[in-house]
């Protein structure tokens, strides 16, 4: 009986080699590692259908979902559900080939299917450009799915499959359709790293590892993501072991961490401006009309010292909405901090006693940054208040165009200087509460040029225009400041540039005890 079970015992290992089971997909994953948000966890963000051009949904999609195409380490434009992908020479038709072993968390292959049902699905940023580009989505065979373009469109891959949209994120056709989008959003599946196990709306989301996960298991079994938008608290929770990873530090508090034994301040890099949108602009009797008033509130504001008190002085003074390393980007002259000039520019517009702006309102998760502003618009008579909102309510009202007077605005998603000129500047765009014939213009004929060149130069002078016309009051573009605790081994902050959390997550790993 000792040899038939040794030799039963060596046909195992022959088989599934000397780690057992766990060897077909690396080490079993083990422990559990708490991170805690500055935001309230919504349930809207687990559906990359409703991708909101944003980088925050993303935080979720990377854990849950997974994508045809998207930023890895390394690589902005990573395989991932597709193994490949071609373009023909005409610029029509891009093809992608899926990998045989994606899988849901149900153990159910991801198809082309799947891609198509997505892709037909779709309604959240830029939803309507894709779809007035793209005529059909077709199955060419259970692993292979087939864009044909009306017309040559330089930006597909842009708008598609980078993380400007949700697009090319991929969720599970018959599931969906058996709970209902709302039944999703309660419960959702995809095919990413992790699997939802438990959900405390607006609190505290619990996942577990996908241990069927394409690229690699991830070694640490359990996540829980918590949402503590007290700075403080998250300190404190990070010093008492209580987290493991923190997000978003600032000021005073960022200082602390440090100088904290057993914590690792890790700045890191968004394509994140912060800017104000004065959305009575359009209105001949509001003050905001005039370019005068507009220029003025650029000028009251000292952005760098700002940006000290905020970012410990990382952060990046902008005078534009579209960040600096972006492709067609227009660098854009800075503001220099002038508050006479202002006040002036004030008294010749008819207000030389400033006059009530009403309200900024603000993501509080963001709204230190208005309180500064606030003060420098108030020493030149440009009196507001702040009005925060939790992150999600603000950028549900945001995008139902349900906000009034000054918004703080501000996005991290990726893409280039279309994309975000789409989403928050084009006539029709998620955000956008007015534009100009001139500049949307230049929008419309840019997406239409295929000549890089050309391109660019339409690019560049709608940007011009929009500085000359002085549309916003951009601030800073932002560093984030998070930290981490003594069991953390990788922390996978900045592995992906311009991401706003840990991500890719299957990389986190806790020390070896």
């Amino acid at each position: 009986m000792r040899r038939s079970l040794r030799v039963l015992v060596l046909l195992v290992v022959a088989v599934l080699g000397p780690g057992g089971l766990s060897s077909a997909r690396g080490q079993a994953p083990a422990g559990q590692m708490t991170l805690v948000y500055n935001i309230s966890i919504v349930p809207r963000w687990f559906d990359p259908a409703e991708s909101e051009g944003l980088v925050t949904p993303f935080i979720f999609y990377y854990a849950i979902h997974d994508a045809l195409v998207k930023p890895m380490p390394g690589n902005a434009s990573t395989p991932c559900l597709a193994e490949s992908w071609t373009a023909s020479p005409d610029g029509l038709t891009y093809e992608f080939v899926l990998r045989k072993n994606a899988r849901f968390h149900n153990g159910e292959t991801v198809t082309a299917d799947d891609v198509k049902f997505s892709f037909e699905r779709y309604r959240g940023a830029s939803a309507k450009t894709l779809k007035e580009h793209v005529a059909s989505v077709e199955i060419v065979d259970p692993l292979r799915v087939r864009f044909r373009l009306k017309r040559p469109w330089p930006d597909f891959m842009t708008f598609y499959a980078s993380p400007a949209t949700g697009a090319a994120w991929i969720v599970p056709k018959k599931y969906v359709e058996r709970v209902g989008d709302e039944g999703f959003k309660k419960a959702p599946m995809g095919a990413g790293p992790y699997k939802v196990v438990g959900f405390k709306p607006g609190v505290e989301l619990t996942l577990e590892a996908h241990e069927q996960f394409w690229r690699k298991t991830p070694s640490v079994k359990t996540l829980l993501l918590r949402s503590i938008p007290d700075e403080s608290v998250r300190l404190a929770m990070l010093k008492r072991g209580e987290a493991d990873i923190g997000y978003v530090f600032r000021g005073a508090l960022a200082e602390e961490l440090r100088r904290t034994p057993g914590l690792t301040l890790k700045p890191y890099y968004l394509a994140l401006p912060v800017w104000y949108v004065f959305t009575e602009q359009w209105d001949p009797k509001s003050p905001w009309a005039d370019r005068r008033v507009r220029l003025a509130a650029n000028l009251a504001i000292d952005r760098q010292a700002v940006n000290q008190a905020e970012t410990l002085g990382l952060s990046k003074p902008t005078a534009s909405i579209i960040p600096q390393n972006f492709d067609f980007s227009w660098p854009a002259p800075l503001y220099p901090f002038d508050q006479k000039r202002a006040r002036q520019l004030l008294t010749e517009a008819g207000y030389p006693n400033g006059f009530d702006a009403g309200t900024i309102t603000v993501d509080l998760a963001n709204a230190s940054f208005a309180e500064g502003v606030t003060s420098y618009f108030g020493a030149v008579g440009i009196r507001a208040t702040i009005r925060p909102m939790e992150r999600g309510a603000f950028f549900k009202e945001y995008g139902d165009k349900r906000l009034k007077q000054i918004i703080q605005s501000t996005s991290a998603a990726f893409g280039n200087a279309a994309t975000r000129l789409d989403a928050f500047v084009a006539a029709g765009g998620l955000f956008t509460y007015g534009t100009y014939p001139d500049i949307e213009d230049l929008v419309q004929r840019q997406a239409m040029e295929t000549d890089r060149g050309k391109r660019e130069k339409l690019l560049h002078q709608a940007q011009q225009l929009i500085h000359e016309k002085v549309m916003y009051a951009p601030l800073l573009e932002l560093a984030n400041v998070a930290g981490y605790g003594p069991r953390v081994a990788e922390s996978a902050v900045g592995l992906i540039p311009y991401m706003s959390s840990s991500a890719p997550y299957e990389e986190l790993r806790l020390k070896a005890k």
